[in-house]
């Protein structure tokens, strides 16, 4: 659910799990658990076939609240060496919901903030460029930071300048060094991969120009916790937001929240905070009218959170007994979405070969592997028809309306989807 990649490297070494002792955010106690997934393996590192007979390598996957600040985080951190390699599987472009998305996005930027031929534009976490080539279509000054070589090569290849460093409070004091300054950045889904936030906001504060504005969107912890989207939990995702930590993370270097806007279907719920350098401009009736939802909400309270693994543990339960009789009564079922939440959900529930028998994905860079711990064959969609499976579990549930419209001639031969969260449905 994202651009997919990283901003900074995670600052843990070696080959283990290492427990978070401080808030990665405001530095108090370490947070408090309310989630544990078990061990799992790294959800984007799938697996080749010449490699099958190797085991996986499985890390402790659990998640706390931080009672100083209310940010939601991991309570382990894996080196980069363990999540982000060469092989890092995501390429934006082959969600047409998020390249549309993106577009207006880039359209709404353009006419609100005036830019033209004399602006800059910078995104971190830039991916293949799906999002700065509509930039570059009109005209508008582009910078891409993009650390993983694959959509990086990419982006540049798409004619969108691309930098391949991971960005935090350095890179920032390098790019004004050599003169540049941001009318607009843009991070969509990628702070909740930042291990060192408090480097990537103080970046934002340094490469901004004294008027600009920064966009920044991830999935809402509110809209995680109301549809049981525990598999959006996965090890690359150190952060789950709420407005409320956002903007105590921001005011910490000189950033105020000036709006919040809100996309119900995009990602399983997804916001987007604007931020402006303090006194720059006036906040916007949507911050204090979210804030208000939030704490409404208990978001910046333990108590809302006590009682989520409960509620995942039923998901995961219904789950199973859905797949095991579907099997039992002779239905084939197969998946779509070799995603990173799809590793976390077949994985901490215990979904294997036994109950499903292939993925298939878009991503041609996936094709040809195996998810991780799970071991299904991950292959073209093109394959569903040639098979045609009495049911398709959406791992990729937050796309479903996209991947639903692909597939309708296989609906119209007779098959069913089934969408996991936040309980699972046969549609």
């Amino acid at each position: 659910m994202s651009t997919g990649t990283p901003a900074q490297p995670p600052a843990a070494a070696g080959g283990i799990a290492t427990p978070v002792t401080a808030c990665r955010s405001c530095s108090g106690p370490a947070p408090r658990l309310f989630l544990s997934l078990g061990s799992t393996p790294i959800a984007n590192r799938l697996v080749r076939a010449d490699a099958l007979d190797a085991t996986d390598p499985s890390f402790p996957l659990e998640v706390g609240f931080c009672e100083t600040c209310a940010l939601v985080q991991l309570t382990h951190e894996l080196p980069a060496s363990e999540i982000f390699d060469e092989d890092y599987p995501y390429f934006s472009s082959f969600s047409d919901m998020l390249v549309r998305h993106s577009e207006k996005h880039v359209i709404d930027l353009i006419a609100s903030r005036d830019l033209g031929p004399d602006s800059l534009v910078v995104e971190v976490a830039s991916n293949d460029g799906y999002l700065l080539k509509a930039f570059v279509e009109r005209g508008i000054p582009v910078l891409g930071i993009e650390p993983t070589p694959g959509p990086a090569a990419a982006a540049r290849e798409a004619g969108v300048p691309t930098r391949e460093e991971f960005f935090g409070a350095d890179l920032a004091r390098q790019l004004v060094a050599e003169g540049l300054r941001a009318d607009v950045i843009i991070a969509n889904n990628v702070m909740a991969h930042v291990p060192d936030l408090n480097s990537f906001v103080e970046g934002f504060s340094i490469l901004l120009k004294d008027d600009g504005l920064v966009d920044v969107e991830n999935p809402g912890v509110g809209a995680l916790l109301a549809h049981t989207e525990f598999d959006t939990v996965y090890h690359e995702h150190f952060c789950y937001f709420s407005t409320i930590a956002v903007q105590a993370l921001m005011r910490r270097h000189g950033l105020d929240l000036v709006g919040v806007e809100e996309f119900p279907e995009l990602h399983g719920g997804t916001l987007r905070w604007s931020m402006q350098h303090a006194a720059a401009a006036a906040p916007a009736e949507s911050v204090a009218a979210v804030l208000g939802a939030e704490r409404a909400g208990g978001l910046d309270t333990f108590d809302r959170y006590a009682t989520f693994g409960d509620d995942v543990r039923t998901v995961q339960r219904e789950l199973v007994e859905l797949l095991r009789s579907l099997r039992a009564d002779g239905k084939t079922v197969a998946a779509y979405g070799a995603a990173a939440k799809g590793a976390t959900l077949l994985n901490s529930s215990g979904v294997t070969t036994d109950l499903l028998d292939f993925v298939v994905d878009r991503n041609v860079h996936k094709q040809g592997k195996y998810v991780p711990g799970a071991r299904l064959p991950i292959l073209d969609p093109a394959v569903l028809l040639e098979r045609q499976p009495d049911y398709l579990l959406l791992l990729a549930w937050n796309v479903k309306k996209e991947i639903i419209a692909q597939q309708a001639e296989y609906a119209e031969r007779g098959g069913r989807f089934i969408v996991p969260v936040p309980r699972p449905v046969v549609l």
